[in-house]
């Protein structure tokens, strides 16, 4: 069976039936990445002890020992996540020696399951970017189209699940960094309610944005690895545990709301018609749709970025060379002079950019008419998802405008920013939101996702929608 082909159940069963195990699958995906991934450059590090940690997981289920329920399987973790013993680079200069010293959370959860870590993937630096083009390890390429990007920040984890290194993998989704590129490489990308899986071990970009959660080949194994991951956590003070998790699922008066704004003249008229005949076929089954409207979307993106780039400039404050990596020869006469040279040299354009937006922003005389104003208008997107959801169960919207774009093509970077502006409300207002693969369009043939949005803690109705629109697809 060819890697591409297999999925976490799938491989769970092969395993179970040992038709391989877990050692020559790890051995196997080692040698693809090893043999392929100089075109892709999906990966940043691999994890020298995945192959011994595969071997340990054989002797458990050869001397009859309970394995967990990720027994042996590969997965990749973006590289602003701690592994303990492996380099955690954020796709940055500045933390180019750097090596975790912990777990973060979710890894502890995975490696209670037996997963196997098989390496850290490429980003966007410090998770800034829309296209994985802005790594300080060389962009990533997307692997349907090696001419086109794999979308961003989670460049790397898309492109290692679409072309079938991994069966899994965790991103991180500030403003679209894990649905954008799941779009983009045809895959089920979630980003999860704001605080139900734990940011602990997470570098942060913007911590009131910022969420951890699975990029997967499809809905079940995307839902599988969110239900390891997720949970109330004590090292996070953010993290959540809902009061209620026995919802009811709606089965046949489900109502969904297609919002007005979303469906706009930047939108690829292909995509439009690919989403229409989605609706058309769950009109079918049943479902109500509902046309509504999300008044304050036009501000959700310029909103965000306000609120990102201050939120960011403060986060990045850390950095200055001495605390997380080698200390460079820089020759000083002063504190002041040795930190801007040294962060001028290290940190990547696109994270210059936002730090100088972000600082100025939250400087005197201007936080006022800026990011005090900006918290305010998210306090108004979030209370326009509260009253949709009062007249539907879920939302539905497109989750990029065009499919992936060429390398090189968006070299403005307010034409960049525009390919979240389906994206950003969510992680505004601390909703869970998935991106499902619906097909490809043609001119050019690659593939395009839909975004489901649903209230707040109800992934289960997210993913009930997101397999019925998958059996859709397939059919």
């Amino acid at each position: 069976m060819k890697l591409s082909d297999l999925t976490i159940a799938k491989a769970k069963e092969c395993l179970i039936d040992k038709k391989f195990s877990c050692q020559e699958l790890t051995e196997n995906v080692l040698g693809e990445i090893n043999k392929r991934d100089k075109e892709i450059n999906s990966f940043i590090n691999l994890n020298e002890k995945a192959i011994d940690e595969a071997k340990s997981i054989d002797q458990k289920i050869l001397v009859g020992k309970e394995i967990g329920k990720l027994a042996g399987i590969p997965l990749a973790i973006k590289d602003n996540i701690l592994v303990k013993g492996l380099k955690c680079t954020a796709g940055s200069k500045m933390l180019e020696e750097y090596v975790a010293p912990y777990n973060a959370t979710v890894i502890e959860k995975l490696k209670k399951e037996d997963a196997i870590i098989i390496g850290k993937t490429n980003l966007d630096e410090f998770a800034m970017g829309s296209s994985g083009e802005y790594s300080a390890f060389g962009l990533t390429k997307n692997p349907l189209d090696p001419e086109r990007v794999p979308g961003g920040s989670s460049a790397g984890s898309a492109a290692s699940v679409a072309v079938g290194f991994v069966l899994g993998a965790l991103g991180s989704d500030t403003g679209g960094s894990i649905r954008q590129p799941a779009a983009f490489c045809g895959l089920v990308g979630l980003k999860p309610t704001y605080g139900r899986v734990s940011r602990y071990g997470l570098i942060a970009m913007a911590s009131s944005l910022d969420q951890i959660g699975p990029l997967a080949k499809n809905v079940d194994d995307a839902e599988f690895i969110f239900n390891i991951i997720k949970g109330k956590d004590q090292s996070d003070s953010t993290s959540i545990e809902p009061r209620i998790t026995n919802y009811q699922l709606p089965i046949t008066d489900l109502k969904i709301g297609l919002p007005k704004e979303y469906f706009i003249n930047q939108l690829n008229i292909k995509i439009k018609n690919r989403i229409d005949e989605i609706i058309k076929k769950l009109e079918k089954l049943g479902t109500k749709i509902e046309k509504i409207s999300l008044p304050h979307t036009d501000y959700a993106l310029p909103c965000y970025h306000i609120i990102m780039d201050a939120e960011a400039s403060s986060n990045l404050a850390r950095y200055d060379g001495v605390r997380f990596s080698k200390l460079k020869k820089i020759k000083s006469e002063n504190i002041f002079d040795f930190y801007s040279e040294l962060r001028d040299k290290e940190f990547g354009p696109e994270v210059k950019r936002r730090i100088m937006l972000g600082t100025f922003v939250l400087s005197s005389g201007y936080k006022d008419n800026y990011y005090l104003k900006a918290q305010r208008v998210r306090q108004l997107i979030k209370k326009d998802f509260e009253e949709a959801f009062k007249k539907v169960d879920l939302i539905l919207t497109p989750t990029t405008p065009t499919p992936a774009f060429k390398i090189g093509e968006k070299q403005n970077p307010v034409d960049l920013y525009l390919c979240d502006i389906f994206l950003a409300a969510v992680n505004l207002a601390g909703l869970p939101a998935v991106s499902v693969p619906i097909g490809k369009i043609v001119e050019p043939e690659m593939p395009v996702g839909l975004q489901i949005i649903a209230p707040y803690f109800r992934e289960d109705l997210i993913f009930n929608l997101a397999k019925k629109i998958e059996k859709i697809v397939k059919a």
